[in-house]
C-alpha cells in the first residue's frame, strides 16, 4: 500500500520542532500509539472519526487515545504533505482555543517560508 500523505514536523526560525519534542517527552507506549494513529492517516488519508475530525478553516486532528488520556495532534494538509503543527494532551472536552490559536499561528509561520 502507498503512502497517500508524506509527514513533515513544522520547524520554528530557530530550528526546533514542537511537535518532534513533545512527542520525545511522552513514555514509549504513547508515542507508540499516537505514531500508529499519525501512520494510519498517511497511509489512509482522507479519514474521518473516531481518529481525524476537523477543527475548520482546513486544520484537522489526530485523536489518540492513550492508556489513561487523551491526545491530538493538529495538522493540515499541503501539497499532499502532513505538516503536524501541534501535539498536546487534552484535558478537557473541547479542543482549547489556545491550542488552536497557536497550531493557526504556526501555520502561517509554515506557509509565509514556501
Amino acid at each position: 500500500m502507498d503512502k497517500i500523505l508524506e509527514v513533515y514536523f513544522f520547524r520554528t526560525e530557530t530550528g526546533t520542532e514542537p511537535v518532534r519534542q513533545w512527542l520525545k517527552g511522552l513514555p514509549l507506549p504513547e508515542k507508540k500509539i499516537i505514531g500508529q494513529d499519525i501512520q494510519t492517516v498517511e497511509y489512509g488519508w482522507p479519514l474521518g472519526m473516531p481518529l481525524v475530525r476537523g477543527l475548520g478553516d482546513g486544520l484537522w486532528e489526530i485523536r489518540s487515545r492513550l492508556p489513561d488520556r487523551i491526545a491530538r495532534v493538529i495538522f493540515f494538509i499541503y501539497d499532499n504533505n502532513m505538516i503536524l503543527l501541534h501535539g498536546f494532551i487534552k484535558k478537557g472536552q473541547k479542543t482549547p482555543k489556545t491550542d488552536i490559536e497557536l497550531a493557526k499561528k504556526r501555520r502561517k509561520l509554515f506557509l509565509s517560508d514556501i
